[in-house]
């Protein structure tokens, strides 16, 4: 029974990673296995993130979920356990974890949601359910792995048990409930958001945030195939179709940012955080420029940037132009009319990033949304399609 538990918690550091391209690896049903049933969903959700967003709070929202992957990586990090997979939302975020970790977790991300609501006033919901009772409503969550590029690995989850696992949570989760203590802080070491709007590779193109679901479980791994073969016929392939080039990172050094970071790293103004900073934005330019380390680091950038998340539905961001999207469009709307998919889409001028940096060298990751709202409104175009 102990080898079965510590099976289970090596369970997904344990699946085999697949080199293959996105719609390959949906060739096959035994690239996914099942998620153990002692594991659990656990949800960090902005409550009204649309109102947020329309009221010039898209960083902050962004910021928000953004905190919520480093404070649990952060967690895992400093008890030494395995890494978890987990899916960044624009406005929140969702891990897949052992049962063992759920209590810390919990811990952490009720931290998290004290932290952004006496910053920013929004209300962070925070929950979990269970594998059990996700799998006795006869949802599947079945996960995989997939190495996108020499830097990147990813979680792909097949099922809709994810999703009906965040709609009950979201549901039957108070905003105002919290048991965290007030005199501790999140740690969020590491989170930085220093760059400024990332316009697309090319001025004839745009920023496109998409969200696809298939609701049919049966037929959802043969959709999800057809709808990526389809988007690299028509956008190319993943490092055709990204929206962030080394050409257009630049840092931000004005103090508006800086104390955009400030507050929601550290919660509080601090003389020495922005002097810090601003020294290490002045000359994080001159690295970047003119150190052979400095360029390595821009172009894991981009090999690293987070630009596809598939917990149950797609969640990407790419580039393209009026003519790819017109194309696209129309096979998207084709789909739906055949009841096969419903999808929402949010096309901007440009991406934000924020990230999580543990090492320059080696372990950093950067989470990609679209301005103006981003994947937000391309849920809340998403949501009024649910029946």
């Amino acid at each position: 029974m102990n080898e079965n538990l510590n099976n289970n918690l090596e369970f997904y550091i344990n699946l085999p990673v697949h080199k293959v391209r996105l719609e390959d690896l949906y060739a096959k049903d035994s690239h996914f296995k099942n998620l153990p049933s002692d594991w659990c969903v656990l949800v960090a959700d902005i409550k009204g993130s649309t109102f947020a967003v329309s009221n010039n709070q898209h960083n902050e929202v962004n910021l928000a979920a953004t905190g919520c992957i480093v404070a649990v990586l952060n967690s895992l990090k400093k008890a030494k356990k395995n890494r978890v997979p987990y899916f960044f939302g624009g406005d929140g975020a969702t891990f897949l974890i052992p049962n063992s970790y759920k209590e810390e977790l919990l811990e952490v991300l009720q931290l998290q949601k004290e932290h952004v609501k006496s910053q920013w006033n929004l209300e962070l919901i925070v929950g979990d359910l269970d594998m059990k009772s996700v799998y006795q409503k006869g949802f599947q969550v079945q996960v995989a792995r997939i190495k996108l590029n020499s830097y990147l690995q990813i979680p792909v989850v097949l099922g809709s048990g994810l999703k009906f696992a965040e709609d009950q949570i979201k549901k039957t989760i108070s905003p105002e409930k919290t048991n965290a203590l007030e005199s501790k802080a999140p740690d969020l070491n590491g989170m930085e958001c220093r760059w400024q709007k990332i316009s697309p590779p090319s001025s004839k193109k745009s920023i496109v945030c998409l969200l696809v679901y298939c609701q049919d479980e049966p037929n959802q791994r043969k959709t999800y195939q057809d709808v990526f073969s389809e988007l690299t016929r028509v956008f190319g392939d993943l490092s055709c179709r990204q929206p962030i080039s080394i050409p257009k990172l630049k840092l931000d050094a004005t103090f508006d940012k800086i104390k955009r970071e400030m507050l929601a790293t550290i919660g509080r103004y601090s003389y020495r955080f922005i002097i810090q900073k601003l020294l290490e934005t002045y000359f994080g330019k001159l690295y970047f420029r003119y150190s052979k380390d400095g360029r390595r680091y821009l172009k894991s950038i981009e090999a690293l940037s987070e630009t596809v998340m598939i917990d149950g539905l797609i969640n990407t961001i790419i580039t393209g132009n009026a003519d790819q999207m017109k194309v696209f469009v129309a096979y998207l709307d084709q789909l739906e009319a055949d009841s096969k998919i419903i999808y929402g889409v949010h096309i901007t001028h440009s991406s934000i990033m924020s990230c999580y940096v543990e090492d320059r060298q080696s372990e950093h990751a950067h989470f990609i949304d679209g301005t103006e709202g981003g994947y937000t409104k391309a849920a809340e175009m998403l949501k009024t399609k649910f029946h």
